[in-house]
């Protein structure tokens, strides 16, 4: 980047009278033209990511920060009488629904920083994942129309279209592509789906509800349409550049699977190879068998996607062949390999008539990863364990990261700040440098703490004029921002604020240190349970802040419409980050590493990412409680009762109850009722162990109070999660993946 011609192509730039929307086109375009005067062309070596969704955020102070012209662009605007802030009004395009989406965003961020040729390749949908709002506390979902403000970081490529055929349509896939910047460019491309309204749907919402055969199927043609337009972009580029000898393909290309969406990618490029190149199935197999690597993201059964064989059939008949013959290879090559027959069953394609994509993208990948330490054993010992048994050396762990770019030096300028007066710039460039903190956290501590108020300062502001709630700057702020789903547990959480609500009624508390809980969360649109869950907090927080006799000391906030610019002020301001999902379900988490980055410390179950982090930060200096995954899987094979737990503990009894007895009013859903009976009826009754961990929680939280009150020692328990968060970075696991699977 030109910094200089930047700055002389900005100031030319006539921007009097020009609304907010307008000057930020305009802006973003003359960084766009001088940014690509010398875009490199795609290397002969080079990894594809794929993911079906990617929560990129605001890209304008981002890419304005990674182009090196932030600060010229303030100042120039603010000659211009334009405060560079206004832009925030331009809100994110969210193209990603939580982890998975943002996870992704890190990774090419990461890439792009390093000089690592990664390509992303994903869907360009036309609304976000939804706006949310609240109408007498539920969750209501309103269209995102991210376009409306223009796309100028994103270039439409027509003549590099594509024709994606189905059984019942044919839809023409245009690609965008949208820079990432760094060291070198590289580029996200991302389809839109056109020639027909029943084309345009394809790329209309991402994730639409599959509760209907009609949302299933359009979630089937969104999987096939960007990976199958995807694939013919990569063939297409290493026939250019290498011939059409396939056997080389991995040589020179991986192709990364996010989850398992992108997994028909597998049958489609030996439908491409087979069919348009003449190469023998086996050929194709071999070569496929070079070229993917799968990452697994979750244990949770129901997010391993299995597709009806006749649901595939219908719409994408010779992948359904294709699925068909990979089974009846992979099936014969066990069999030699000497696995037994129940084996053979359990690692099929195809069982009955479903075709279980995990398998799938185990059987045809090179390497097969987990997200974290913990996250990969259970892989590799419950998920994949008789494929582990015959091919460990597959089966790898990357710790999931983030970018510290716009984690910490973008959203939290004062903590930047306060590093590189205490140990220099360096960090900015090689984030282990961080590191050097460490030796003088007792000496910024105060400084610390003046930086974390000012942040908390900002969110409170912000929180005032967006959700019309006053919140007190010198509130311990504890704050869970993730998807909203049962394993999760924001229930425990709501429980947990009705308990030391309950003690402060009752005078029990003394000297209880202000608190606010803040929540923000998406549920899927046919999620009961999840929106309900919603509804039970906005329930608490009306009850809670409304009451004069302790609004003083314990607030509760769920805020609306939670992303990527709202996450960038929460995780720069908490003081607790709240990370309790039931140990052994959370793959790695982000977030975690998000708030320890910014001085958070965690207050959280052995789960995830969780149990690094405590082995970096220390567990003295972060708030472990409940559950271990070991004795969460001995609880689940028998014995456990939360009904007992219920009857013989009074005071959890009571806030359970406030599902039933009145206290809250659902307005006649049935849904309070149904988290109730969630609870304790039923076969596997609280599955996700709200309960058995309800008393720990509580108690930790009132420790994390106590401590809280020497504000100096907390401070340092802060620091130093930030002085040890390097390890975090998603910088060191692109470096991993780079070393160990890319060969780049």
């Amino acid at each position: 980047m030109n910094r200089r011609l930047f700055s002389e192509e900005l100031k030319k730039e006539q921007l009097d009278g020009t609304d907010i929307v307008g000057a930020y086109n305009a802006i973003s375009s003359v960084a766009m033209r001088c940014a690509l005067k010398n875009k490199p062309n795609m290397p002969r070596h080079c990894a594809h990511y794929f993911s079906i969704e990617y929560l990129m955020g605001r890209g304008f102070y981002n890419n304005l920060m990674e182009l090196g012209v932030l600060h010229e662009a303030s100042s120039i605007l603010a000659e211009k009488g334009i405060d560079i802030n206004a832009f925030e009004e331009v809100e994110d395009a969210a193209l990603g629904n939580g982890g998975l989406g943002r996870l992704a965003a890190c990774f090419l961020d990461s890439a792009a920083a390093l000089g690592l040729p990664l390509y992303g390749y994903g869907i360009r949908y036309k609304y976000g994942l939804f706006k949310q709002d609240f109408e007498n506390g539920f969750q209501k979902e309103l269209p995102d129309d991210w376009q409306r403000f223009g796309d100028p970081w994103s270039i439409r490529k027509d003549d590099e279209s594509m024709t994606i055929s189905f059984a019942d349509m044919v839809v023409t896939a245009v690609p965008y592509d949208m820079p990432v910047f760094g060291k070198r460019i590289n580029i996200l491309r991302l389809y839109q789906a056109e020639d027909s309204a029943e084309a345009e749907k394809i790329s209309e919402y991402l994730y639409p509800a599959d509760d209907t055969e009609e949302g299933k199927i359009l979630r089937l043609r969104q999987e096939y349409f960007f990976t199958a337009a995807a694939c013919r972009d990569i063939v297409q580029n290493f026939v250019r550049l290498h011939g059409t000898n396939f056997k080389n393909l991995g040589k020179y290309n991986t192709i990364q699977l996010n989850d398992t969406h992108p997994v028909l990618a597998i049958a489609e490029l030996i439908r491409i190879m087979t069919a348009e190149y003449a190469v023998s199935f086996k050929a194709a197999l071999d070569a496929v068998k070079g070229t993917f690597a799968y990452t697994n993201h979750t244990i949770l059964p129901e997010a391993l996607e299995c597709w009806d064989m006749g649901m595939i059939e219908r719409i994408l008949p010779e992948i359904a062949q294709i699925i068909s013959k990979i089974d009846g290879a992979a099936r014969i090559e066990r069999e030699k390999a000497g696995y037994s027959a129940a084996e053979i069953e359990e690692t099929a394609v195809i069982r009955g008539d479903k075709a279980h994509m995990a398998n799938l993208a185990v059987y045809a990948s090179k390497s097969v990863n987990g997200v974290a330490k913990l996250h990969t054993e259970i892989i590799e010992r419950d998920v994949f364990p008789t494929e582990y048994k015959y091919h460990p050396e597959k089966f790898s762990n990357k710790t999931n990261g983030v970018t510290q770019r716009r984690w910490l030096m973008l959203c939290n300028g004062e903590l930047s700040s306060l590093i590189d007066k205490t140990i220099g710039r360096e960090w900015r460039n090689d984030f282990t440098g961080i590191f050097a903190l460490k030796e003088s956290i007792g000496d910024i501590a105060e400084k610390f703490i003046v930086v974390k108020g000012r942040k908390k300062k900002q969110l409170f502001d912000y929180i005032r004029a967006t959700e019309g709630i006053d919140i007190p700057d010198d509130m311990i702020l504890y704050a869970q921002v993730k998807r909203l789903h049962e394993y999760k547990r924001q229930l425990m959480t709501a429980f947990a604020i009705l308990e030391i609500y309950n003690k402060l009624k009752r005078g029990e508390l003394k000297d209880f240190q202000p608190s606010v809980f803040l929540f923000g969360a998406k549920s899927a649109p046919s999620y009961r349970r999840a929106k309900a869950i919603i509804k039970f907090i906005n329930c608490i927080a009306e009850k809670v802040n409304a009451d004069e006799q302790t609004n003083g000391l314990l607030k509760v906030v769920f805020v609306r419409n939670y992303n990527v610019s709202y996450a960038e002020k929460i995780v720069a301001a908490a003081d607790v980050s709240l990370q309790v999902s039931t140990a052994g379900f959370e793959a790695s988490g982000t977030g975690n590493m998000k708030f320890m980055m910014n001085g958070a410390v965690t207050c959280g179950t052995l789960d995830g990412a969780n149990i690094e982090i405590v082995d970096y930060a220390g567990e003295g200096n972060n708030y472990i409680f409940g559950a271990t995954a070991e004795e969460i899987k001995s609880l689940s094979s028998g014995g456990y009762s939360p009904q007992k737990i219920y009857d013989e503990d009074e005071e959890l009894h009571a806030v359970v109850d406030t599902l039933i007895d009145g206290t809250f009013d659902d307005c006649g859903t049935g849904d309070f009722a149904d988290l109730y009976d969630s609870l304790l009826k039923g076969e596997s009754p609280d599955y996700y162990f709200v309960l058995y961990d309800l008393n720990s929680y509580v108690e930790t939280l009132l420790t994390i109070n106590e401590d809280y009150k020497n504000r100096v020692e907390f401070a340092k328990k802060q620091l130093s999660n930030t002085a040890n968060s390097a390890y975090f970075s998603s910088d060191r696991t692109i470096k991993e993946y780079a070393r160990d699977i890319w060969k780049i």
